[in-house]
Order: C-alpha cells, then structure tokens, then sequence
C-alpha cells in the first residue's frame, strides 16, 4: 500500500534529524564524557538485606569509589567532571552502585530506603550523564518531597545515554543494550524489598529502554512521559503485568518528532507509534502545560500526578475522552 502524504513528510522529517545528527556527532565526538578515566569499582558482593546498617555500610563504600574517579577526573584534567563527583561523594548522598568507566553508572537513593512502603526508579533520557547528574537529582529530591514519608526514589543512571541531537538518540541500540541492567535492578529491589510498591518513571528516550525491558521487569506501574515512542506498537506489546501510563505536557518539542519506525538494512530509526495516542492503549494521565524537562518540576500538575501513580493513589475517571490519573 501506497504511504499517504502524511506519512511521506513524517519518514522525510525523520531522515532530516538523522542527517542533522549524523553531522553534529563528529564535532562533539573529541569532547565525549566517555573519554574521562575512571578506575574499576571495588567487587562487591550483592546486598543480602535493605537493613540500614547493611545500607549505610554500602553507601560508604560506594563513596570511596566516587573519591576515587574524582582524583582521576581531576588528573585528567577535567574540572567539570571532578567537580560533578566532587558533590556526588558528599557525606549525605546515598548511592547503591557507582561506576565512573565509560561515561558512568549509577544508582542513587533519595529518601529511606529501609523503611520505603513505595519506590520509584527514575530512568532518564538522552544528556543525561555525570556532567549534567543535577537534573536527574533535582528531579528526584522533587518527586521525594511530593511522594512524603514512607517513599524512597532511585534515580537509576544505569547505562551511557545518548547525545540529544545524535544518531543514538533515534536508534534503539542503547536501550537495547540497558534493558538487561533495568531488569536485573527491578529483580535486586524485589528481594530486598519484597513487601514495597515499586513504579518505573520513564522520561524521554529512557522510554525507549523501559519499554525494551519491561516484560521483565517487576514493577506495579511502568510510566511514559515525554516519550518519542517506544518501539512497539501498542502497550500490550509490552508483555507487562505492570500498569502502563503515558503522559505528555502541552509544550513538549517531543510532540514533533515524527512517530515512525523505519527498517534499513544496517539502521533502524525512530520508535513508532505515539504513546499517548489512544491505539497505544496506555492509561493517561495529565502533564500540564510544560516543556521537555518540566514533569519532576516542583509544584507541576505531571509531578502530582506521577507521585499518585507510584503511590498507587491515581484515579480513572474519564477526562476529554481519555483516563487521566
């Protein structure tokens, strides 16, 4: 069947933000956040409890091998970097994995995970790195504050996020790539938490890698925002017994990119259907007015929402023909 004009322009569109990446990635290339050296983390061997003890004595050790990618952040020469892990190993911050290699890894928990009835684990989308953590921070002390007592949030940098202008960025090979590490993550907080509620909060392309792991994962709720699509053609293609939400603010630029899949022989590009579209078949909930980087924003209508998702509080009352938290 012939495509429509509609769907022409859109494939054009699309092919038009590759070739503008395609040119942009050589000239940020010599300043990749993965050219900064970092040393191995210490082995160690997987938390038995989530006692605060046991916590505390893993939080410390992480903190040494945050001091120590610092030291060679900063004998590399990279002022920017030494100083993002500079703050990161302060004595209040609580990380359960770090990794400085290759643009680096970690996991870091906001709120007392000890005592958590309710997690949320924040996986970002693309320029989301150690250069640029504040933004995943900040979104989570956010969350943290709405969610109140009882809650712990993990904001989960758990695989190199692509550039936001890049060929990465419209390819699904690093969600493909994260999935497993996502799945594995879910399955530790199950053991150790076995009794909490636990959501995925998906933003941008770390959409894309939610919905690449989540027949696997456990998870109550897997929430979209911000989405460029998933992959898949509808929710139920996820293979989850989680609850799938979507949900997209009115001045998000996400809104633009054209939701379609292409095959090439050595490239696949874009990630399909829209998945606040009613065919994707998620529960919607309402984003607000805000742009790409609003939903964890203080005092947002998306931020409240997404706190009663993972509070297991959100309604489903019909709103304009859709079901809104």
């Amino acid at each position: 069947m012939p495509s429509s004009p509609r769907t022409g322009r859109l494939r054009r569109g699309l092919l038009a933000g590759l070739v503008a990446a395609s040119v942009a990635v050589p000239v940020s290339g010599m300043a990749r956040p993965e050219a900064v050296p970092a040393p191995a983390p210490a082995a160690r061997n997987p938390l038995g409890t989530a006692a605060p003890a046991a916590l505390a004595e893993r939080y410390a050790a992480t903190r040494t091998d945050i001091v120590a990618a610092e030291r060679a952040a900063a004998g590399h020469g990279d002022r920017v970097r030494a100083a993002a892990l500079h703050e990161m190993a302060g004595p209040a911050r609580t990380f359960l994995t770090f990794d400085g290699r290759d643009g680096g890894r970690s996991a870091e928990v906001f709120g007392d995970l000890a005592r958590a009835e309710r997690i949320a684990v924040l996986v970002p989308g693309a320029g989301i790195g150690l250069d640029h953590y504040w933004r995943l921070r900040d979104g989570s002390r956010a969350l943290l504050r709405e969610l109140g007592g009882r809650s712990a949030v993990i904001a989960w940098l758990g695989y190199p996020t692509p550039d936001t202008v890049s060929v990465g960025s419209v390819t699904p090979d690093r969600a493909i790539a994260a999935a497993p590490g996502l799945v594995d993550f879910t399955h530790e907080l199950e053991r150790l938490k076995p009794d909490a509620r636990t959501a995925l909060l998906c933003h941008s392309y770390g959409t894309v890698v939610c919905a690449r792991a989540a027949h696997g994962v456990r998870a109550a709720d897997i929430v979209l925002y911000g989405s460029p699509g998933t992959g898949y053609p509808d929710a139920a293609a996820l293979r989850t017994g989680a609850t799938v939400w979507a949900g997209r603010a009115d001045g998000d630029w996400i809104a633009d990119v054209p939701h379609v899949r292409l095959r090439l022989p050595f490239l696949e590009l874009g990630f399909g259907t829209d998945p606040v579209s009613p065919r994707f078949g998620a529960r919607i909930f309402a984003a607000g007015d805000g742009g790409h980087g609003d939903y964890l924003k203080s005092g947002s209508e998306p931020l409240r929402n997404i706190a009663r998702i993972v509070a297991g509080r959100a309604g489903s009352e019909p709103t304009r023909g859709e079901r809104h938290a």
